[in-house]
């Protein structure tokens, strides 16, 4: 399916260096992300009535080569049990010289990917982790909160702000991330599941894996065209996989906008130039280059854009008319979740969830 140990080769070695910094100034970045990871657990709790883990968690800072191999390691967490049911269904064999070629030409292409990733991502909460060793077999391992330094570097000093309050907001966004996925404990679970189920949902007869190919092709030339229409994501979905995406995509727009939510309510309190770094950031956001926006159609990173901020105004329009702990109660199960129609008409998600009372997370 994908040889990942060629992905994170190429992804490694296809990946710019960051920004030029000492290494006195590196320990001194380093020091301080590590400082304010811990620093805004309290603050992201209070707004959100949300316990996270007792004793903060994994918090990992890294440079562009270990987020690669961070989320290479991810990434098989996730995929490799699949690959065998896979193959079964294909009825192909996974040693054959044809799987081998194929499996490197995807895991460079993945590489490429990755490579390109690097040097955007400023921050995440890595849910998939390799087993720990230490820890019975049947325990998952929990999640790591994950910062990129010459990223999170090279954006301060391009949009010219305040660098420990920049450093000090990216961190309250992936705060919340992990206060999100360690309160609510069917949360992982269910990314995992739906996850797995748009892979197991993969059209493996010729005829149809044609026609996605000749969907992906036509979003490739409409994204270089710089027409709107789908990305390569959704280009290569069959019906059954985009039912699921559909699902996928309403829980990480209600995550990622929670994010942003907490951010800047958080943010005047702990962050004092708070409002000139979102100004900024949005502004850098929309001014990509044309080689930019033609890779980040094709990868679906507009979509992902857009659900930040479809998500923040659904918090903000539930939170503003009910109150946190009624909104509190997307978190109780799978069942609470908005669906992307609700996202657009938070309305209409009031009226189904309705009522008030504290969130049971967990």
């Amino acid at each position: 399916m994908i040889d990942w140990d060629v992905a994170t080769s190429t992804g490694v070695r296809w990946a710019r260096p960051g920004p030029e910094v000492s290494r006195a100034e590196a320990r001194k970045v380093v020091a301080e992300l590590r400082d304010l990871a811990a620093a805004v657990q309290e603050p992201v709790r209070q707004l959100t009535g949300m316990a996270g883990l007792a004793d903060g968690g994994k918090i990992a800072i890294v440079d562009r080569p270990g987020w690669i191999r961070a989320n290479v390691d991810g990434f098989r967490v996730v995929l490799d049990p699949l690959v065998e049911k896979m193959q079964e269904r294909a009825g192909s064999p996974g040693g054959s010289v044809m799987t081998a070629v194929g499996s490197r030409v995807t895991g460079m292409q993945a590489g490429l990917i990755l490579a390109y990733l690097a040097g955007r991502v400023l921050g995440q909460y890595e849910l998939f982790l390799p087993p720990d060793p230490s820890l019975p077999e049947t325990t998952a391992p929990a999640g790591r909160l994950t910062l990129v330094a010459p990223n999170i570097v090279l954006v301060e000093r391009e949009l010219g702000v305040d660098p420990h309050d920049f450093r000090r907001w990216v961190c309250l966004h992936e705060e919340t991330h992990r206060t999100q996925f360690t309160s609510v404990s069917w949360l992982r679970p269910y990314v995992q599941q739906q996850m797995t189920e748009f892979l197991l949902a993969s059209d493996l007869d010729p005829a149809s894996i044609l026609d996605r190919l000749r969907s992906a092709a036509d979003a490739v030339a409409g994204a270089v065209r710089g027409g709107e229409g789908e990305s390569l994501i959704e280009a290569i979905q069959n019906p059954r996989q985009r039912e699921i995406l559909e699902r996928l995509t309403a829980v990480m727009t209600l995550v990622e906008g929670h994010g942003d939510y907490v951010m800047d309510a958080v943010g005047p309190s702990v962050v004092p130039s708070v409002a000139d770094i979102r100004a900024k950031f949005s502004a850098r956001r929309g001014s990509a280059g044309r080689l930019e926006q033609v890779i980040r159609r094709i990868l679906g990173i507009d979509l992902k854009m857009k659900q930040y901020e479809q998500g923040a105004r659904f918090v903000r329009a539930v939170v503003g008319q009910a109150g946190m702990a009624t909104f509190n109660k997307v978190w109780e199960s799978p069942d609470t979740l908005p669906s992307g129609a609700e996202i657009a008409n938070p309305a209409s998600w009031l009226e189904r969830v309705g009522g008030s009372g504290s969130a049971a997370a967990g």
